[in-house]
């Protein structure tokens, strides 16, 4: 078709490469006392190491990284020092991540600004691209806007060639939050207790071969926590080869038996220990590193059909198809809230994904294809005008948290996840899906329908449906039957099979069969290709006499 893009060729997504459990520790006040000491002292040596990795910039190289490793096993050990240096590259390596992130999105606002101002003031746009600004007014705001983001952009591609990042440990916006205490809602005790947290360094690497998996952070098979103290804090040591070992020992109630299973056999373990200051609660949080499983092909996840999941600001649309591309069933709609706080947040998603896998299970598919989102480009205010509640939807749904929990969580139940180009799904979906299924009983959305298309994008049909042929060439009375069969399926175009016997149902279909060996004692009609045979009735001795 001319004007339309091509559609990417669905894949399916590999599995996660890691895993992450995390349990509550209880402590005793001389333990939380400690640990805050030990967080304390490793976090400001962590602090230290980002500011000398940030100023090497892009100048960095391997005796660099071994001489500020010399200076953190000195006051530390060696342990700790590499988990310090391996954090802080990881950090650093982020926030170049997301400078070039930023300067993508500045140059996409750009190249918006600049086409609208290229057209008339006035001119509408298309479904494709915006057209002109309403007003003088708004077109001078705009040039304004358009010097402001070509100086934010050069300022970040100076900043990139130079390797320079920006980073705060805490986080910028908790630390800008200190100058803005009653709009944040805070006290000056609780940011300190916040940014205290968030500053602590308690992460320790694992080492496959080491007693269970971690020298650093120990926790053995019956939970119990000891951890390897600084050099400077040796003295708080309560267990020999300066370590502190706590009394309350912990257990891993979800994947508890992969955990003992990997510290039994000596492999890598990484921990870290952070504390919520909202609940003033101590956590561990254990992770490794395993081998993807095989991925499932395409075709044998799809043998069993497979749900089409369309996702909304609000609910996540899915419909049952069967291997042929039919929808089975009823829509399922499982619907979540995203307003609210970031763990709020988090929980509606992981509530509603669970539900999602479980009638998956229920169902016997094996596969689930989504849209691969991506609304990186899109977030920019110039993208979409003056549709400010459109730029607030966008802007807040969480494609890529929603697409690492699914992948994770179906992974755990055997499910393959399908990813399809997001290219017209609901436009398609509504004008070939939506009225056909839609009955006087069920209501079918647009979002429902939209689903039913991804379905059939990732087993490769087209969304189009089979259109009905016009009435003199209906093989039905009721009508053709629309609907889809499969290529491989012989005759699918063709009538239904002749079936022996009288059309009609109150006669057996072998009936044809049995009237071929009975006596017929009525007169066949020449004009009747089929004869009606007629037993002959017994009479009683009452009717002979009467006869």
């Amino acid at each position: 078709m001319v004007g339309l893009r091509a559609v990417a060729v669905p894949f399916a997504v590999p599995g996660p490469s890691g895993v992450a459990v995390r349990t509550r520790l209880r402590l005793s006040a001389v333990e939380v006392g400690v640990l805050r000491e030990v967080g304390g002292l490793l976090g400001s040596l962590a602090s230290g190491d980002l500011a000398v990795r940030c100023r090497d910039g892009l100048a960095h190289d391997g005796e660099r990284w071994a001489g500020r490793k010399r200076v953190l096993t000195g006051r530390s050990s060696s342990r700790w020092a590499g988990a310090i240096t391996k954090a802080t590259h990881d950090q650093w390596a982020l926030a170049r991540r997301g400078l070039a992130a930023h300067i993508r999105g500045l140059e996409a606002g750009i190249a918006t600004v600049r086409h609208r101002f290229s057209l008339p003031v006035g001119e509408k746009g298309t479904k494709r691209a915006p057209g002109g600004y309403h007003s003088r007014r708004e077109w001078h705001a705009k040039s304004r806007r358009l010097t402001v983001l070509e100086t934010r952009r050069d300022r970040a591609v100076a900043d990139w060639k130079a390797g320079r990042v920006r980073v705060v440990r805490g986080g910028k916006r908790l630390a800008n939050a200190r100058h803005h205490l009653p709009e944040a809602r805070l006290t000056e005790g609780r940011w300190r207790g916040r940014w205290e947290a968030a500053r602590m360094f308690l992460s320790a690497d694992g080492e496959t071969g080491k007693r269970y998996g971690n020298e650093t952070i120990r926790i053995t098979p019956k939970g119990l926590v000891s951890v390897k103290l600084p050099a400077a804090l040796a003295h708080l040591a309560n267990a020999p080869h300066g370590r502190y070992t706590l009394t309350h020992t912990v257990a891993f109630s979800h994947r508890g038996q992969e955990w003992a299973d990997r510290i039994s056999g000596n492999r890598a373990v990484a921990y870290t220990l952070h504390h919520d200051p909202d609940r003033d609660r101590w956590y561990v949080t254990a992770s490794w590193q395993r081998k993807a499983a095989p991925a499932l092909p395409m075709d044998a996840a799809l043998t069993a059909g497979c749900i089409g999941v369309d996702m909304n600001d609000d609910h996540l649309a899915a419909w049952q198809l069967d291997p042929h591309g039919n929808p089975v069933g009823e829509p399922h709609r499982f619907p979540y809230d995203l307003t609210g706080t970031a763990p709020h947040r988090d929980a509606q998603i992981r509530h509603t994904l669970t539900r999602l896998l479980h009638w998956a299970r229920q169902s016997g598919v094996k596969a689930i294809a989504v849209e691969d989102l991506d609304f990186d480009l899109d977030k920019s205010r110039e993208k979409h005008g003056r549709r400010k509640r459109f730029k607030r939807l966008i802007s807040r749904f969480p494609t890529a948290r929603l697409r690492a929990r699914l992948v994770s969580m179906a992974a755990e139940h055997d499910l393959t996840i399908i990813a399809v180009d997001p290219a017209y799904t609901s436009k398609w979906g509504a004008q070939h899906w939506q009225k056909p299924l839609t009955t006087p009983r069920r209501k079918t959305t647009r979002h429902d329908a939209a689903s039913i298309a991804i379905g059939r994008r990732a087993q490769e049909h087209p969304v189009r449906r089979r259109t009905a042929p016009p009435p003199a060439h209906r093989s039905d009375e009721q009508g053709h039957r629309t609907i889809q069969a499969g290529p491989e399926a012989l005759g699918r175009e063709e009538p239904r099979p002749r079936i022996p016997g009288p059309r009609t149902r109150s006669v057996s279909p072998d009936a044809e069969r049995t009237r071929a060996t009975r006596t017929s004692t009525t007169v066949r009609d020449v004009r009747s290709d089929q004869a009606w045979v007629q037993d002959p009735l017994l009479l009683t001795d009452q009717e002979r006499c009467d006869g």
